[in-house]
């Protein structure tokens, strides 16, 4: 399927914050992307341009692309409750972004191509979809042939205690989706009610 594949970095400088990698480079250089960087003079933005750029930003941290995207928010317009936070919580039951938060992958197109490159099982059946949307108790772990996959395993880091609605155990290489979470236990720096009312123009 395809991919955002262009430079990192300039996604980054675009929104000022490190959403697709470390955020080393915007230490170095902050200033938007363009042949006059700093110097330009830029018009306060409309409340379109605000709104676009917040569903924008989502879309590159999740590693979505437009149809897809939309897609995710007309089901998540379906669900009862908030859309907004539904969407969230949506993007966070994607299975590349749950290997992603286990640990077992330093960053979501990491854990997209372990889980492309068929790495990853879902309740003992290999699962290569990355949008493999997840339901609270789902057990995911490494393939018996991954475990000892010394490339694959290089990849696992401790997870962040924060992140408190999926578990991982390093020394089985199995974790677990346990619910699905609340908006305020996600860190991302995401407006979702931008997006909303974007596309309830």
């Amino acid at each position: 399927m395809a991919r955002y594949t262009g430079p990192k970095n300039r996604i980054c400088r675009i929104f000022g914050e490190p959403i697709l990698g470390s955020g080393k480079s915007l230490s170095k250089n902050s200033n938007p992307p363009g042949q006059h960087g700093p110097t330009r003079k830029r018009k306060a933005p409309s409340e379109y341009a605000v709104q676009l750029k917040e569903k924008q930003k989502a879309k590159y941290t999740y590693g979505l692309l437009e149809k897809q995207f939309a897609n995710t928010y007309v089901e998540a317009s379906r669900l009862k409750g908030a859309t907004g936070e539904n969407l969230i919580k949506l993007l966070e039951a994607r299975l590349d972004n749950a290997v992603y938060r286990m640990g077992i992958a330093p960053t979501r197109p990491a854990a997209r191509q372990l889980v492309s490159h068929k790495h990853l099982m879902v309740n003992g059946h290999i699962v290569n979809i990355p949008s493999y949307t997840l339901k609270p108790g789902d057990v995911i772990e490494l393939k018996p042939k991954s475990k000892a996959n010394l490339t694959v395993l290089s990849m696992i880091r401790p997870k962040n205690t924060r992140i408190t609605w999926v578990e991982f155990n390093e020394k089985d290489h199995v974790g677990r989706y346990l619910a699905h979470p609340d908006r305020e236990s996600v860190p991302e720096n995401i407006k979702e009610q931008l997006i909303v009312e974007l596309y309830s123009k």
